[in-house]
């Protein structure tokens, strides 16, 4: 997939680009902060489909262009949702990126609340730039929780602190976001896509492609299994012929010292 031209207030609002087997994924409204919109929700989701599927992506990056990740839903759509109005289409759920079977790094720029924070906590792993803010904010504008948003945090950063940022909706700084393990790493902000990326690259280089999306569906899919089950699944997995191979390179490209020449990720079951 070509990188596509950036512009504000012009052109795609996700724009997508790869190289080295990572792809980048930019919302791209900077002249409304990246607010989520229709139009945003249907070409996002649309891109990681087709990244999903594309042999080449190995890593997938996201964050977003200008000063803001996603602040949450555009307030113009908000104003019109609060007259009941339909704010989206609903026809794929929000939570659409955990069906990506490869690694996903939130590079989170800027502004990060509400919906905008949902997509990152649907990534698995989640860089902040120092600059960063986050909120859940659904509080402050007389809603529930959406979106998937206590699932994911009270998974993420426990009990106390998921019912502390939901109640609040306070808005908190990239280093206490990372003291909660609500991001994995913060880093300066003119460093944020690099660091990233290379975070991102490192993963497409030296590790396997099928094993990776094992690996989510055992992750997520362990949030609901007892331990003994987790194990049992695992004994299911490596006891798979396809496997081999995988673990034979791995094993051969470390005694050799060389990177290692995994088969891509075909896009099937990695079940």
């Amino acid at each position: 997939m070509a990188d596509e031209p950036a512009g504000a207030g012009a052109g795609p609002v996700v724009l997508c680009g790869v190289d080295g087997g990572v792809a980048t994924v930019t919302l791209n409204r900077p002249e409304r902060m990246n607010a989520w919109n229709v139009e945003m929700e249907e070409r996002y989701f649309s891109t990681l489909d087709a990244l999903a599927a594309e042999p080449e992506v190995r890593a997938i990056v996201v964050t977003g262009a200008g000063r803001g990740f996603c602040p949450g839903l555009d307030m113009d759509d908000l104003a019109g949702a609060s007259q009941g109005r339909p704010a989206r289409d609903a026809s794929r759920t929000m939570l659409h990126a955990l069906g990506v079977m490869k690694p996903m790094v939130a590079a989170v720029n800027g502004a990060c609340a509400g919906i905008g924070l949902v997509q990152a906590l649907a990534c698995d792993v989640r860089f902040a730039a120092s600059s960063a803010r986050m909120s859940t904010s659904f509080a402050r504008r007389g809603l529930v929780a959406e979106f998937g948003a206590p699932w994911f945090l009270e998974r993420i950063v426990g009990h106390a602190n998921a019912l502390d940022l939901l109640l609040s909706a306070r808005t908190i700084d990239a280093a206490e976001a990372c003291d909660l393990g609500l991001v994995n790493r913060v880093v300066d902000t003119d460093r944020l896509l690099d660091e990233a990326t290379a975070y991102a690259r490192d993963i497409a280089t030296n590790c396997s492609p099928v094993a990776l999306a094992a690996i989510k569906r055992q992750v997520y899919d362990d949030w609901f299994r007892t331990a003994a089950a987790s194990e049992d699944e695992w004994r299911r997995l490596i006891a798979q012929p396809h496997r081999r191979s995988d673990f034979r390179e791995g094993v051969a490209s470390y005694l050799e010292k060389r990177p290692p020449r995994f088969a891509p990720y075909a896009g099937t079951d990695p079940g």
